[in-house]
């Protein structure tokens, strides 16, 4: 079993460069930006913020590719 990490970034959060009256967008370009690095994450709107989900053991490359988008 693969323990899962979930990360949280409210919507009002999200830097200028994401369009934020479009948030199933961003959602769709923050998992594509992870999946481009290997990193097998699944991101989504979920009303008042993006919930990404990826594995634990990926959690340090992830984290590195939401600081390169200024996400954290």
């Amino acid at each position: 079993m693969t323990a899962i990490t979930t990360i949280r970034i409210d919507h009002a959060a999200l830097p200028e460069a994401f369009d934020r009256s479009r948030p199933d967008a961003v959602a769709e370009a923050i998992e594509a930006a992870l999946r481009e690095d290997g990193i097998a994450a699944e991101a989504s709107d979920v009303i008042s913020h993006i919930k990404i989900e990826l594995p634990t053991r990926q959690l340090a490359d992830a984290s590195a590719v939401l600081a390169s988008l200024q996400l954290i």
